[in-house]
């Protein structure tokens, strides 16, 4: 959410953000800015909407200078335009500060500065509270006039400040929010994420809560909390450049749809021996700490909570321990029944949604031992978890998230295979072919995906619906969760997901002639069951697709249309289920003219509350 990029060095520091803010679009923005120190003073440059408004207003050679900072806003405080757009600066424009995240005492100290200093405030955000605020400290050393300024503030905050009296330096902060440090050659870099500047620089820092970063051309200085100076060792970024492009499809999430079998494939061979056996990545997992665990928690949001629902089933049916699955938003708010016999597994693609390291705290401070599923090395919650799964699905750039989707089941199943075998919970042929199975499901959804046209075609008639249901049963719910989030995200269609048994209970009210009822049957043990709801929603004029697998030829006489799915296993065909409805998905907003990787008021990484 929102993005930072700071460059200092003998480039032109415009070029630069410019382009390290196009390579972070994808976090979600209404409004961008550049400042930039030129000539003993500040110059600010601002737009709303894209960032190729941006490039307009500071095209002017004018606006050229070495040092500078930039800034994708997502609206929080204020509606988005040009005065609410970072960066902002404090009343005599001398400090120049852009800021992701909440300051949650903005109006104290903002009621304080009006009230002692006579400040008077242009726009109506938290992050101007802060550039007056350094203003106020500020005497010469800006590095001190921060931790002054940081003193006095709470919340969630990564922040980037530029003095015009102090032009060869940028001083940022992090306090729960994401924030690296790029070395360079002759200059030097901040940013709240890696692809920001990986096209120039490979060696990073990641920097920790309540450290302070001072950047030259020459060197990055890092202090901690105490403001005394500590190491931190450069992480070497080790991915292609290409596979933060979009590689020759019309969209990421497209691309990365069809990125699902090498994301799988990695995901799980990474972790399986010749014989078949599941490495935990270092991870001590023994039967003596399973036989401590009375329960498995499982946090997460979004997506990442469907990713959750699934493998509650899969810990549950195979490890045979109880498992509860629960919104990170909500999970800190009602005091939890978490201790030292709990195993809480933290589920995040970009390892820095806000909530759900709020809950990961909550959960060491009762005792818990915290395991983290997230796509990115070095992030906020891999740092903190005691242990760490990654998944190896690559950059994902699409808000929408899909490869990160199927990677993250990939691993609750390896967990609990894992956790079921050193248990005893299931018998070794079982196990054995489970992992068959599993290793099978690349080829079957590279094959699968072979055959998309097919849902473009069926999307091309449903894109101006604007309203969806799906339904499904045991697994095929919770996939059904996923799919009517994927069409809310990405075609704005009001769609709506429910377990199908609860149908009767009110939901069926809704459905008229013509309501299109996606319907999930891939569950063998259900699929009786899933036929009469089938019917029933048939009955108040519904026009059913239904999801199957090869060889259920019997749901073809019931349904209005079908999409067929490679025969697997009931336990994993979510993760070849929930591929056709993201495609579905796609084709619709596609369809519908809408902007697919950077849906409206949504951003990839929840770095607030």
């Amino acid at each position: 959410m929102c993005g930072i990029v700071g460059y200092i060095g003998k480039n032109n520091a415009k070029e630069v953000i410019i382009d390290g803010l196009k390579r972070l679009e994808y976090r979600g923005y209404d409004s961008a800015g550049i400042a930039i120190c030129k000539d003993g003073g500040l110059e600010v440059r601002k737009a709303v909407g894209a960032i190729v408004n941006l490039e307009q207003v500071v095209a002017d050679p004018a606006f050229d200078g070495p040092v500078g900072i930039g800034h994708t806003r997502w609206a929080t405080h204020g509606v988005p335009s040009e005065v609410n757009a970072h960066p902002h600066t404090n009343e005599d424009n001398t400090i120049a500060v852009v800021h992701n995240g909440i300051i949650e005492n903005y109006v104290e100290i903002k009621e304080e500065l009006i009230r002692e200093y006579g400040i008077e405030f242009r726009s109506e955000t938290d992050t101007e509270v802060i550039a007056q605020l350094i203003g106020i400290y500020y005497d010469g050393d800006l590095h001190e006039a921060v931790n002054k300024a940081v003193a006095q503030m709470r919340g969630a905050y990564a922040i980037g400040v530029i003095a015009a009296a102090e032009p060869d330096k940028i001083v940022a902060v992090r306090k729960d929010a994401p924030l690296i440090a790029g070395i360079g050659k002759g200059c030097n870099y901040i940013a709240s994420d890696i692809p920001a500047i990986m096209e120039r620089s490979r060696q990073v820092y990641f920097i920790e809560n309540d450290e302070t970063i001072v950047v030259t051309a020459d060197k990055i200085e890092i202090f901690d909390g105490n403001n005394k100076p500590v190491e931190h060792e450069a992480f070497t970024v080790t991915w292609d450049v290409d596979s933060a492009e979009r590689g020759g499809y019309d969209h990421f999430m497209l691309k990365e749809i069809n990125e699902q079998p090498k994301g799988i494939e990695e995901t799980l061979l990474r972790r399986l021996d010749e014989d078949g056996n599941i490495k935990l990545d270092g991870i001590e997992l023994t039967k003596e700490d399973l036989d401590k665990i009375n329960k498995v928690c499982i946090v997460a949001c979004g997506t990442a909570y469907h990713a959750g629902l699934i493998g509650k089933y899969a810990i549950e049916k195979m490890a045979k321990i109880p498992v509860e699955v629960d919104i990170a938003s909500e999970f800190r708010y009602r005091d939890p029944f978490v201790d030292e016999k709990t195993l809480f597994i933290a589920i995040s693609q970009s390892g820095e949604t806000l909530d759900t390291l709020h809950a990961l705290r909550e959960a060491k401070r009762k005792g818990a031992r915290v395991l983290s599923v997230v796509n990115v090395v070095g992030s906020s919650i891999a740092r903190e978890s005691d242990d760490v799964f990654y998944t190896w699905a690559g950059p994902e750039i699409s808000v929408a998230s899909t490869k990160a989707y199927t990677t993250q089941l990939t691993i609750m199943y390896m967990l609990g295979l894992y956790m079921g075998r050193l248990r005893g919970a299931i018998e070794e042929s079982y196990y054995q072919r489970m992992v068959s199975e599993l290793k099978e499901i690349p080829a079957k959804l590279a094959r699968y995906l072979e055959k998309q046209k097919d849902v473009k075609r069926i999307a091309d008639r449903f894109h101006r619906d604007n309203e969806m249901f799906f339904i499904g049963r045991g697994l095929d719910a919770s996939v059904s969760y996923e799919a009517s989030l994927k069409m809310k995200e990405i075609s704005y269609i009001n769609s709506f997901a429910i377990a199908a048994g609860e149908l009767k209970h009110g939901t069926i009210a809704l459905i008229d002639q013509g309501t299109l009822v996606v319907v999930l049957a891939t569950q063998d043990a259900l699929f009786e069951k899933m036929l009469s709801n089938i019917k029933e929603v048939q009955a108040r004029g519904a026009y059913v697709l239904a999801v199957a697998k090869e060889g259920d030829t019997e749901v073809e006489k019931q349904a209005d249309e079908v999409i067929y799915i490679p025969d697997c296993p009931d336990e994993l065909t979510p993760l070849l289920s929930v591929v056709p409805m993201q495609l579905f998905a796609y084709y619709v907003a596609k369809a519908r003219g809408c902007n697919i990787d950077k849906p409206k008021n949504l951003a990839k990484s929840v770095t607030v509350e």
